[in-house]
């Protein structure tokens, strides 16, 4: 069952590059043609989905909080969906960010 979030709820992502142009790592499902950004509710499973995450090996990454207000902004700026997951790297909730509407599904 999903948790129900707001703009104020802390969620975890991985950040692209960490204290320079940073920016939240997004992914591209093929089998669906999507860009998401994958968030959790908990750093753990942030972490441990981190191996499983396309990346750049030259880049540096790392897990942060952050408001899920915030992450819906940019991921609607963008063009990105956010996927909530669990540990495992399952879908537990797609949410399609709108424009100027932090914190809704």
């Amino acid at each position: 069952m999903a948790k129900a979030i707001t703009a104020d709820t802390w969620v975890w992502v991985v950040v692209e590059d960490p204290g320079g142009d940073e920016q939240f790592l997004g992914q591209f499902d093929e089998k669906r043609n999507i860009s998401f950004i994958p968030a959790f509710y908990q750093k753990e499973d942030a972490q441990q989905c981190f191996a499983q995450m396309h990346r750049q090996k030259e880049k540096k990454y790392e897990v942060q909080a952050t408001f899920f207000g915030e992450l819906a902004i940019d991921a609607a700026k963008h063009g990105f969906m956010i996927f909530m997951l669990n540990r495992e790297g399952e879908i537990l909730e797609k949410i399609q960010p709108r424009s100027g509407q932090a914190g809704s599904k």
